[in-house]
């Protein structure tokens, strides 16, 4: 059984998945965030296919720890996915995962028009790797 993460996003959400010990996050490619009923189809597939046991999805917060209207929009993500999906769904402090994606992007090489592509996913992976980390052991 795996774990899923999603970094929702206006445009894309990212997805990561984790491996089935759970000890390791690997990013899959985007989900297109809008029409929203296909894109919790894509997340209900990958929840079969992939035999997922949890969702955990990024939820953003201000630097000093306040919500704001990135949050409300998640809030609002995760009530409809709760009930599209047989599974649990929890939310994840974000910060930062897309400063760090970006800076791992940089660092590995590549062109700059491929980050967009690859800078969601890549923020799902590292927020599911400190989920993951977060985790007890065994």
């Amino acid at each position: 059984m795996r774990i899923l993460a999603l970094d929702h996003g206006t445009v894309r959400i990212g997805v990561a998945i984790s491996d089935e010990l759970k000890m390791m996050a690997h990013p899959m490619d985007f989900i297109p965030a809008e029409p929203l009923p296909a894109a919790l189809d894509q997340v209900k597939a990958l929840v079969l296919e992939k035999t997922v046991e949890q969702i955990v999805v990024g939820m953003p917060r201000n630097m000093d720890g306040s919500y704001g209207d990135s949050a409300a929009r998640v809030r609002e993500f995760v009530g409809v996915l709760k009930e599209a999906v047989g599974v649990p769904v929890r939310t994840w402090d974000e910060r930062l995962t897309t400063v760090s994606a970006a800076r791992a992007l940089r660092q590995g090489g590549g062109k700059k028009s491929e980050y967009r592509q690859k800078i969601d996913s890549t923020s799902a992976a590292i927020l599911l790797q400190g989920y993951l980390d977060s985790l007890p052991p065994g």
